[in-house]
């Protein structure tokens, strides 16, 4: 009921629009990468598909982990917008469920974003490149894995968004926090589990601990996330 209430919303909003052209800019990314420097790629020791996303996927992450920033922002702006946040408490919704529709909309066009880069990908493989008979499983692994270390930085961006009521600073605050982890060092394992910073990394089949790691900081995370909505719910309720 509130996913689908919440996809009514989005209607008037430029939710939608953001992530189609955010999706297509971020999948346009290795596609003109390789039309203009493939040179630089095709005598690389990999698979086409570690080629590709070594090259490219820091920039398509910082789009992607953007998108959930400024759809965040929307999602909420509209409950915030004339009051509509108090006029839904008077109806028998629980701000919760309102915290996860949102939050399944927002997945899901992470998802979509993501299949269109897996489609780009798949391009440039094809075009450029000797594809592999697993070629597919392989796509399947490195962009599920993807979606799942996005998902921490999703819930966060909406917690925020959910927690200001001025869009502005919501957006400010996402921002800064996506810069900051572009600045974090790779390297370091406890700082790249920062939320913002996590989409930025790569499935690494050859460190298969290190991904596992990743796996579980990212789920330990959202359940983080999910209790820290639960109390700011509460707290606020306190206080109005």
């Amino acid at each position: 009921m509130s996913v689908s209430l919440e996809c009514k919303k989005v209607k008037r909003t430029g939710f939608l629009p953001s992530f189609f052209g955010g999706g297509i800019l971020a999948a346009a990314v290795p596609v003109i990468n390789m039309a203009v420097r493939s040179e630089m790629y095709l005598n690389q020791q990999g698979s086409p598909i570690q080629i590709l996303l070594g090259a490219n996927w820091q920039m398509m992450a910082m789009l992607n982990v953007l998108l959930v920033v400024a759809g965040s922002c929307l999602l909420y702006h509209t409950e915030y917008a004339d009051n509509a946040m108090q006029k839904m408490k008077s109806l028998p919704i629980l701000e919760s469920s309102i915290f996860f529709g949102k939050a399944v909309l927002t997945a899901f066009m992470s998802l979509f974003v993501l299949v269109l880069e897996a489609g780009a990908i798949t391009f440039c493989s094809y075009h450029w490149f000797e594809v592999g008979s697993g070629f597919f499983g392989e796509l399947c692994k490195y962009f599920g894995y993807s979606l799942l270390l996005m998902l921490p930085c999703m819930i966060l961006s909406l917690l925020i968004s959910e927690a200001c009521k001025n869009m502005w600073v919501s957006l400010g605050i996402g921002v800064v926090c996506v810069f900051t982890a572009t600045m974090l060092p790779a390297t370091n394992f406890a700082l790249s589990l920062f939320p913002f910073a996590m989409p930025f990394q790569i499935f690494a089949g050859a460190d298969i601990t290190r991904s596992t790691y990743y796996i579980c900081g990212a789920i330990a995370e959202l359940a983080i996330c999910g209790l820290a909505q639960l109390i700011l719910v509460k707290v606020r309720r306190s206080f109005e």
